[in-house]
């Protein structure tokens, strides 16, 4: 990867892989970090940022000692982490107010990393859905807009 990309070099890599992953023969697992980066010509911390793109979308987890794994949850649903989070409030019929599990109970519940539903939160805190109050966990602040089903 000798030119540069307006994109950012870890988004290209990252929908390179994105594309592998949702290609008709999925890996079984991704090339290690080593050979990514001899791959693409980039640094570690490029990978990791690419990688990590692809974690937080849900698409892929890391397998301690054995490298990075695509999900294979055997449903089909292609949502972020973000938005199947977000589909709890209405899931769980949750309201205004209302306590939001907590990051353990989302991270058993979408067999997601503590890091990966952290970062899910904070944007859901963003968007005005959540409210947080250090030491007393997380409520409902506003109710999600419905989303179109296909």
């Amino acid at each position: 990867m000798s030119e540069a990309s307006p994109r950012g070099t870890y988004l290209v890599i990252a929908e390179r892989l994105r594309a592998e992953i949702e290609g008709d023969n999925p890996p079984e697992a991704l090339p290690s970090e080593s050979a990514l980066m001899e791959t693409h010509g980039v640094s570690r911390t490029t990978v990791r940022r690419a990688l990590k793109v692809l974690a937080t979308d849900g698409l892929i987890e890391s397998a301690p000692g054995a490298g990075w794994r695509p999900l294979r949850d055997g449903s089909s649903d292609r949502r972020t982490l973000v938005e199947r989070i977000t589909e709890v409030i209405v899931e769980d019929s949750l309201s205004v107010g209302a306590p939001f599990p907590s990051e353990a109970r989302l991270c058993e519940r979408f067999s997601a990393s503590r890091g990966a539903v952290r970062r899910a939160l904070a944007l859901m805190e963003g968007r005005g859905l959540l409210h947080t109050v250090h030491g007393k966990g997380r409520t409902v602040s506003a109710l999600p807009s419905p989303s179109p089903n296909p």
